[in-house]
Order: C-alpha cells, then structure tokens, then sequence
C-alpha cells in the first residue's frame, strides 16, 4: 500500500485539534510497569479496546516520557481504569514526579507480568506488549490480555478539561 503524500499546510494546529477532542469524553486510567527501578506509572485517556478474541487493548504513550521507556524495556504492562472516586490519583500520577508517585499508594503485583494493579481502581487488565507503533509523538503500544479484574465501581471520566461523573444510563428507546 503507497502511502498518501502528506501536505503539513492542510493539517490543524495542536490548539484547534486539542479543542475538538475536549468534546470526546474518556475513562481515566493509570498505565503502569514493573521495572528493575521499581513500579513506575502514568495517567493516561489514550486508551481502547482492540480486540475481544483473541483479548488486546492499546495505550498511546509519548515517547519522550521515562514511562515509554520502561514499558518498551519491561514488554509488559497494567492498565488500571480509575473509578470515579480516585480523581486524586489521577491528579498524582499526572503532576508528582516519577519514582515518588507510588509513595504510599497501595497496589499489588499483577498475577502474571507482577505490572502494578492499584488498589481501588474500577477495573485492571495485565498485559504483555505485543506490538509497538510510533506515530507523531507517541508509541501505541498493543498489549494482549492475560488477566483481569474488574468491580461494579462507577468509572471516573475526563471531559471538557475537567472530571466527570457519568450520569445513570438511560434507558434505550423502545422501538416497538
């Protein structure tokens, strides 16, 4: 397949690009590694499903930070989806420096990779990379699913600059 010349003068800015996805509205996770540093960890809403069979995810990773580095090093990684009452954690693995963002914060190995699953989080997926792309700034990194846990937990969701609870889901229209 030939790929389609690019003409950067036709592309949006980052300004008016950024404005346009503060209409999507995102779970929050925490993407985090075991290295031999130790846990490291980052906030991260660039994150979907792939596949159900077999099970893969994605998480987009910006490859100038130290967390890019370690999952590329480690091949394996956690993805901890927050639940609405952790905006403060969210808020700690954005904005503390690296190493001391797991001070104090309760979480255990993850039963196959030994990633990191923090304690609380709506729902975790241990996984183990099997494939990296680099686009623009960032790396998306595929990760097959080896475990899972999971709670009733409302998620917490990051819309419009600001966190969010979602509302009660509405019932559907009935069609009849």
């Amino acid at each position: 397949m030939s790929e389609t010349p690019r003409d950067s003068s036709a592309a949006v800015s980052a300004d008016a690009f950024k404005a346009a996805l503060r209409a999507w509205a995102s779970g929050v996770t925490i993407v985090t590694t075991q290295h031999s540093a130790g846990p490291y960890g980052m906030t991260a809403s660039a994150f979907s499903s792939v596949s159900a069979d077999p099970p893969r995810i994605l998480v987009c990773i910006n490859r100038s930070t130290s967390c890019f580095s370690y999952v590329d090093e480690a091949g394996v990684f956690a993805v901890n989806i927050l639940g609405d009452s952790q905006q403060a954690l969210s808020n700690r693995f954005a904005m503390v420096p690296g190493p001391e963002r797991f001070d104090g914060v309760p979480f255990a190995a993850s039963p196959k990779t030994g990633s990191p699953w923090l304690e609380g989080a709506a729902a975790s997926l241990d996984c183990r990379v099997v494939s990296r792309h680099d686009e623009g700034t960032h790396a998306i990194f595929i990760g097959e699913v080896l475990a899972t846990r999971a709670s009733d937990d409302t998620p917490l969701v990051y819309w419009n600059r600001g966190y969010r609870r979602p509302s009660e889901a509405l019932p559907a229209d009935d069609a009849s």
